[in-house]
C-alpha cells in the first residue's frame, strides 16, 4: 500500500512538472522551429477551421436565394463573390501595351532607371535588415552579450500590415476594376505567403544568408522536376543545361561552406529543410494567385486581400501565444529594434509595388533580370557587412548559379522573339 501511494506520488509529481514545462517551456526548446511551426499552424487553424464551416453553412443553406438582411453584403463579398463565373480575358482592363501614344525613348529610359532603382534599394535594404534582425543582438555591451528577436511571425506580422495599409490607399485613390472573387478564396495565398515569409527569416537561424539566397535563386529546380514528374511536361535543352549548371553552383558554394569553422556559415539540415518548405509555398501562393488572376482584379486588389488575411492570422496566432505584446513589449526595450522592424516593413510594402509596376511596364523578362541582379548584390553586400567568408571555390559557384540565370531568361526572350514570326502565339512568362 505505502509502495503504492509513493508510485502514484510520483506519477503525478511528474505530470505536474510536465504540465510545467508545456506552460512554460524552456527557451532553448520553444525556439526549436518544430515547436514555433506547430503552435503557428494550431493558432491559424483555430481561424480556419470556424471560417470553413461558415463558408460551406451558407454554401449548403443557398444564402443568396434568401431575404437581404444587414449582413447579406459582407456575406456575398466573403463568400460568393460577385459575380457567377470567372472574367473572360477580354474583360480584363488595357494593359499599357495597347495605349496609343508610346512614350519617348528619354521617357522610357527613365521609367526603366526608376524600376531599377526602386527595386535594388526596397529589397537590398531589406535583405541587409533581415540579416540583422535574424542574426544580430540588441542592446550590447562590452559587459552584456545583448538579447537576439527570435519570433519570426512577429516580423511577417508588421511585413503585412503595412502592405495592407500601401494597398488600400492604392485601391482608394486610383481607380479599379469591380472586384468579383470571393474574399475567401484569398485566404489560401496567405497561409502559404505567411508560411514561406516564415521560412524565409526563420532559416537565417540555421543557414547564413548567402545561402538563402542561393537557394531561393535555384528554386527552378524542383518546379522542372514537379512539372516532369506530375505533368509530364517537357522542357527545351537549354532548360536542362541551365539546371544542371544552377545545381552545380549551389553545390560549389555548399561544399565551400561546409569547410568554414564559424557556425553562421555552415548549412545544416534543419536550414536546408526550412528552405525547401520555402520553395514549396512560394510555388504554392503564386499558383494560386495565378489562378484568383481569372476573376476581375487588379495587381493592389490582390496584394490587398492577401495581406488583409495575413494580418488576420498572425495577430490572431500572435496574440493566442502571448507573443503579441510580448514583441511589442521587447520593441519598446530595444528601440532599435522598432526601427530596423518598421524600415523592414517599408521596404517590403514598396518593394511589392515596384514589382507590380515593372511588371506592368516592361514585363516579365526585365523584371526577372533586375531580381537577378538584386539577388547578386544582395549576396556581395552581405559578405561586406556581415562578414560572411567564401572561398574562391564558393565565388565560383556563386558565379555559376547567376550565370545560368542569366542564361535563363536571354534563351526565353529570344523565344519569345522567334515565335511571333513563327505566327505562334507567344507564351505568358510566369514570375
Amino acid at each position: 500500500m505505502e509502495r503504492g501511494r509513493s508510485t502514484l506520488l510520483s506519477i503525478l509529481m511528474m505530470v505536474s512538472l510536465v504540465r510545467a514545462e508545456v506552460a512554460q517551456p524552456d527557451e532553448a526548446w520553444s525556439d526549436f522551429w518544430v515547436f514555433r511551426l506547430v503552435i503557428n499552424l494550431a493558432g491559424y487553424a483555430t481561424i480556419l477551421l470556424p471560417g470553413y464551416l461558415l463558408v460551406q453553412y451558407f454554401k449548403r443553406t443557398n444564402y443568396l436565394e434568401k431575404g437581404r438582411d444587414v449582413c447579406f453584403p459582407v456575406i456575398q463579398a466573403c463568400v460568393f463573390g460577385s459575380e457567377v463565373k470567372a472574367a473572360m480575358p477580354d474583360d480584363h482592363p488595357p494593359t499599357p501595351h495597347t495605349e496609343a501614344a508610346e512614350p519617348s525613348a528619354a521617357k522610357h529610359a527613365l521609367k526603366l532607371l526608376t524600376c531599377a532603382l526602386g527595386l535594388q534599394v526596397s529589397y537590398l535594404t531589406w535583405g541587409v535588415l533581415q540579416e540583422r534582425v535574424m542574426t544580430q543582438a540588441y542592446s550590447s555591451t562590452h559587459d552584456h552579450p545583448g538579447v537576439k528577436f527570435h519570433d519570426s511571425q512577429f516580423l511577417v506580422f508588421m511585413n503585412r500590415v503595412l502592405a495592407m495599409m500601401v494597398a488600400a490607399v492604392c485601391c482608394l485613390l486610383t481607380k479599379q476594376p469591380r472586384h468579383g472573387a470571393p474574399m475567401y478564396k484569398y485566404s489560401f495565398a496567405s497561409l502559404s505567403n505567411i508560411l514561406s515569409s516564415w521560412c524565409q527569416y526563420e532559416a537565417l537561424k540555421y543557414v547564413s544568408f548567402p545561402t538563402q539566397v542561393l537557394a531561393k535563386a535555384s528554386k527552378v529546380i524542383p518546379v522542372m522536376l514537379m512539372g516532369k514528374l506530375v505533368s509530364n511536361r517537357s522542357y527545351e535543352y537549354w532548360e536542362y543545361l541551365t539546371a544542371l549548371l544552377i545545381s552545380a553552383g549551389v553545390s560549389l558554394f555548399l561544399l565551400s561552406s561546409g569547410q568554414e569553422k564559424r557556425p553562421s556559415t555552415i548549412t545544416t539540415f534543419s536550414g536546408l529543410f526550412i528552405l525547401a518548405g520555402y520553395i514549396v509555398f512560394d510555388s504554392f501562393t503564386s499558383n494560386w494567385q495565378d489562378a484568383l488572376f481569372s476573376h476581375k482584379m487588379s495587381p493592389v486588389q490582390m496584394m490587398f486581400g492577401v495581406n488583409l488575411f495575413s494580418c488576420l492570422f498572425t495577430v490572431g496566432s500572435l496574440i493566442e501565444q502571448g507573443a503579441f505584446f510580448h514583441s511589442f513589449s521587447f520593441m519598446a526595450q530595444h528601440p532599435e529594434f522598432g526601427l530596423h522592424a518598421g524600415l523592414l516593413s517599408i521596404c517590403s510594402a514598396c518593394g511589392q509595388l515596384f514589382i507590380f509596376y515593372t511588371i506592368r511596364q516592361f514585363g516579365a523578362a526585365v523584371f526577372t533580370i533586375l531580381m537577378t541582379l538584386r539577388q547578386a548584390l544582395a549576396i556581395l553586400l552581405s559578405c561586406l557587412l556581415y562578414g560572411h567568408a567564401v572561398s574562391p571555390l564558393g565565388a565560383l559557384g556563386i558565379a555559376t548559379v547567376f550565370l545560368a540565370l542569366f542564361l535563363r531568361v536571354y534563351a526565353r526572350s529570344r523565344l519569345k522573339a522567334k515565335r511571333p514570326a513563327q505566327g505562334l502565339v507567344p507564351a505568358v512568362q510566369k514570375v
